[in-house]
C-alpha cells in the first residue's frame, strides 16, 4: 500500500515536474509509519511498554472485546466522551466506578463488571440494542459471518468468484468501475509453477 501510494505521488510530481524518481517502500518503514501515533502517545507519557495497560491495547474498559451470554463477542471503542456516554447510558452502566473512565486505577475492575454486563445478553441482542447508535460497537463476526453482515450486504463488500467469497475490489470508482478478478484454479498455478520452473532451468 506505501509502494502504490508513493508512485501515485511520484507520477503526480511528474506530472508538474517532469522529472521521474526512484519509489523506495520498504514493508518495516511502513509498518513503522502505522505506529507513529504509539510513539507519539509514549512521547506524551500516555502510553506504556506493559502490555494490556493502555488505551489500545487491551487496557482500557472502554475499548476491547467482551464475550456474551452466547460465547459470542462483541467489541467498543467508546474513546471520546460524547460515544462514551452513550455505551453507558445504553448498557445501564450506572455503577460510580464508570465515572471517570480517564483514571488508569480503575481500569481492571471497571473491565471485570463491564464483562459481567455483556455476559447477561446474547451478542445478537446487544447488536439490536447498540448497533445505529453512537456507542462505537459492533459484533465480532467470523470469516462465514463477515460478508452477510447487514453493513457489507448493502455496500457490497463480498463478491462471490467462482464459488469463492472473497472482499471486492476496493477502492470503488464512480466511472470506472472494478473489474471482478480472474479466477486462478490451483490446477492452474501448478502450471504456472510447473511452467515457470522449467523456463528459469
Amino acid at each position: 500500500m506505501l509502494l502504490a501510494v508513493g508512485v501515485l505521488a511520484a507520477l503526480l510530481d511528474a506530472r508538474n515536474s517532469g522529472k521521474g524518481q526512484v519509489v523506495d517502500a520498504a514493508m518495516t518503514d511502513g509498518v513503522s509509519l502505522l505506529s507513529s501515533i504509539f510513539y507519539g502517545l509514549h512521547a506524551d507519557k500516555r502510553w506504556t511498554d506493559e502490555r494490556g495497560s493502555n488505551l489500545l491495547d487491551g487496557g482500557a474498559f472502554y475499548y476491547g472485546t467482551y464475550e456474551c451470554a452466547d460465547g459470542g463477542y462483541v467489541a467498543i471503542g467508546a474513546i471520546e466522551p460524547q460515544f462514551y456516554a452513550e455505551l453507558r447510558k445504553l448498557c445501564g452502566l450506572s455503577d460510580p466506578i464508570f465515572d471517570n473512565p480517564a483514571n488508569k486505577s480503575i481500569w481492571p475492575e471497571a473491565k471485570n463488571k463491564l464483562a459481567e454486563v455483556f455476559r447477561t445478553r446474547t451478542r445478537d441482542e446487544w447488536c439490536a440494542l447498540l448497533e445505529g447508535t453512537d456507542a462505537c460497537f459492533a459484533p465480532v463476526l467470523d470469516w462465514t459471518e463477515a460478508p452477510h453482515h447487514h453493513h457489507n450486504a448493502a455496500r457490497q463488500t463480498f463478491i462471490s468468484n467462482g464459488g469463492v467469497i472473497q472482499p471486492a475490489p476496493a477502492p470503488r470508482f464512480s466511472r470506472t468501475v472494478n473489474a471482478v478478478p480472474v479466477m486462478v484454479h490451483r490446477t492452474s498455478v501448478k502450471q504456472v509453477i510447473s511452467d515457470w520452473s522449467s523456463e528459469a532451468v
